[in-house]
């Protein structure tokens, strides 16, 4: 019965530490979070960003991004920061995030063999010289 009861709490632990909000990420990064300007402070608490926040505030807003990219153009270089839905074909959502990923980093086993499973960028946040540009987001 003991080793029920642990390997429950254990269990417990790991799905909790994955269900990162904006109060649990800002009382792991503080001192990031004591550096905006309160009208930035009430956006991360909402989990929403602005135009101008730096890449440690959006983390604290959104979390992790999912996805990376870089873009290189005569305007200069940007970075986009992709948050992404996985769904079925007919676009039923089966699961939002990078906190759905196993500890190898792909999608825990029952989502790994769902048929016709596709990733579709819900929000994204575009960066220049480290500061956010632009916000899009599908509704």
């Amino acid at each position: 019965m003991k080793t029920l009861v642990c390997t429950l709490a254990l269990a417990a632990g790991f799905v909790l530490a994955g269900c990162s909000t904006p109060a649990t990420r800002i009382s792991q990064n503080p001192a990031a979070f004591d550096r905006a300007t309160p009208e930035q402070q009430s956006l991360i608490k909402q989990g929403k960003v602005g135009i101008g926040f730096d890449e440690s505030l959006v983390q604290l807003a959104l979390g992790v991004p999912d996805r990376i990219t870089d873009r290189t153009s005569v305007h200069g270089k940007t970075v986009t920061w992709h948050y992404v839905d996985y769904e079925t074909d007919e676009g039923m959502l089966l699961y939002r995030g990078w906190y759905h990923r196993g500890f190898w980093g792909g999608p825990y086993a029952y989502y790994a063999d769902f048929p016709n499973r596709r990733a579709r960028d819900h929000f994204k946040v575009m960066f220049s010289e480290g500061k956010v540009v632009l916000i899009e987001e599908e509704r």
